[in-house]
């Protein structure tokens, strides 16, 4: 934005600090205005013909502004992808240990990227991965929602889950 002595147009439409329109004027005049009151002539809408100008105290303008932006950004939940790696012949135990990592991967608003790693012969029977994989979505169906089907890239087969939203 472009303040005061900064401005390049010769005429601009000028709004007073209240929000009423105050015409098309010199730029010399606006600048003159807003002196008189003390305060300053930004540049709000300068793509417009002639550009619009704003009476206004700036500096509380862009306090306000930086308060606004402070508050957006606090309400923002931040999205991690959190990873649960596995093998394709894995024990019952330790599936169900790996779901409940996942369960509160998920409860904490966090998505989970299921890797399921192949070594040497397993890799030529992807299948059993695949069984694995949607296994645990059918465990998790009711915390998540499968955000990408299972994949396999390279030596390992990805599937990731997205905690459910709760409408």
């Amino acid at each position: 934005m472009r303040i005061n002595e900064e401005i390049r147009a010769r005429e601009v439409r000028v709004i007073s600090s209240t929000g009423e329109q105050l015409g098309i004027m010199p730029l010399r005049d606006a600048l003159r205005l807003a002196g008189e009151q003390q305060l300053d002539l930004v540049e709000v809408a300068p793509q417009a013909k002639p550009p619009v100008c704003r009476i206004m105290d700036f500096g509380k303008f862009k306090y306000e502004q930086q308060k606004r932006d402070k508050e957006a950004k606090k309400k923002q939940k931040i999205i991690t992808v959190k990873e649960v790696k596995i093998r394709p012949n894995i024990e019952e135990h330790d599936f169900n240990v790996k779901i409940k990592h996942a369960q509160r991967f998920l409860e904490d608003g966090d998505k989970v990227k299921v890797t399921i790693m192949f070594r040497g012969r397993e890799l030529s029977h992807p299948e059993l991965g695949k069984q694995v994989l949607t296994k645990m979505a059918n465990e998790l169906k009711n915390i998540a929602a499968v955000e990408r089907e299972p994949k396999l890239e390279g030596k390992n087969m990805i599937m990731i889950l997205a905690p459910k939203t709760h409408n």
